[in-house]
């Protein structure tokens, strides 16, 4: 490495934490049901096809069975969506006794699903913790009731903080995701969502920025004309986030993510860190053994095939192609990762060595840390590029 390379603080526990994650072992269990579709969101999730709820939880506990275990129980698993509370607690329980079952749960595993405000009561809180669900993660998105209408959420801000109340009576780790950039969205706006959700006692945020993604409802309306997501405004937002984070007590361990002392998210971690994690539900992907594959995404083929296979296809990295990923994965972290031999590559091209200069990345002994996270992607596009016999 060179010698002239910037220096930077990367705290004791994040890196033990980050590292140890490669240890873990999780699933991901998806639940494509939503009683309303986002016009945001490009995930494999249906509207009103409830009458499939029962053969797909059939199907998703089948699938479960097949699953060959790992060498050691299950550290995390995370229920996602799609709009898992819009499914029976019960049933979602029915769901974690078959991972216990086939693939066993630690001690200390951790049990996470997303849930909709409007869901929470609780009732259905106290409902799903009884179910073993030890942390729960909340799609406020906003506390202004334009931006929620914007959009396309159902609840209003009065629902979001009874939610939050009910999930921290019911949890003993609680999340709160939020969603800054959208199109008419004030400063102010953003900084009273972010103040609310870290004053209500939170354990965890998670802020992402707002992205267009082709084919959904908001890509093809700004295609037509309508405003886009502001990258000037969105950097201004991220940057109120990790003050305010940082003033409440919670840490930043990944360029979205913020934690308290012990709230820092198992399923994140361990994908992070090239862990590896089984998944279940349309369009769900694992990483077993060196190699990533993923299920079919239509509801009703995963439906057919779940007895069998939902598997559509998968892909086994080369030795530097895995380099290259295990490098792009941990540079997401505040933790950064070891160099080795493609971080090695990066800081000595003329490309990593410009970012290096500009203060983009950092290093720390043998590791690498993206100093500046809303340029990791910039990063990550230089890291990619490399070649094996550019180190």
């Amino acid at each position: 490495m060179r010698t002239d390379q910037m220096r930077t603080e990367v705290p004791a526990g994040d890196v033990l934490l980050a590292d140890a994650a490669a240890a873990w072992v999780g699933a991901y269990v998806h639940i494509p049901f939503c009683r309303r579709v986002c016009p945001y969101c490009d995930f494999a999730v249906v509207e009103g096809q409830d009458d499939l709820r029962s053969p797909y939880l059939a199907a998703l506990i089948a699938e479960i069975q097949r699953e060959p275990r790992f060498t050691r129980p299950l550290d995390a698993v995370f229920v996602g969506g799609g709009t898992p509370t819009a499914v029976d607690p019960v049933d979602l329980g029915r769901v974690i006794a078959a991972l216990d079952d086939r693939l066993g749960l630690a001690p200390d595993a951790e049990i996470s699903l997303e849930a909709n405000p409007e869901d929470l009561t609780p009732r259905v809180a106290a409902a799903l913790a009884d179910q073993g669900f030890n942390r729960i993660s909340l799609g406020v998105q906003s506390f202004d009731p334009v931006v929620l209408q914007a959009l396309g959420r159902r609840h209003d801000p009065d629902m979001a903080a009874e939610a939050i109340v009910a999930a921290l009576s019911a949890f003993p780790s609680v999340n709160v995701d939020l969603i800054f950039g959208t199109p008419g969205e004030a400063v102010s706006s953003w900084r009273d969502s972010v103040e609310r959700a870290l004053g209500a006692g939170v354990h965890h945020l998670s802020a992402y920025a707002l992205t267009v993604e082709r084919g959904t409802p908001l890509g093809r309306a700004v295609q037509a004309g309508a405003p886009a997501p502001d990258p000037d405004d969105q950097a201004a937002k991220y940057d109120i986030v990790v003050k305010a984070a940082a003033a409440a007590g919670l840490d930043r361990y990944e360029t979205s993510n913020f934690a308290m002392p012990g709230h820092h998210c198992r399923h994140n971690l361990l994908t992070w860190a090239q862990g590896e994690y089984a998944a279940f539900g349309n369009g769900a992907h694992r990483h077993r053994a060196g190699t990533r594959s993923w299920n079919v995404r239509r509801l009703d083929r995963y439906v057919e095939r779940a007895a069998d296979s939902a598997v559509s296809g998968d892909e086994t990295l080369d030795p530097w192609g895995r380099e290259v990923e295990r490098v792009a994965l941990g540079l997401r972290r505040a933790a950064g990762v070891v160099a080795g031999r493609a971080g090695g590559a990066l800081l000595e091209s003329p490309e990593g060595r410009r970012l290096l200069d500009a203060g983009v990345i950092g290093a720390v002994g043998d590791r690498i840390v993206v100093t500046r996270p809303l340029l990791g992607d910039e990063v990550a596009r230089t890291l990619l590029a490399l070649q094996p016999g550019d180190c």
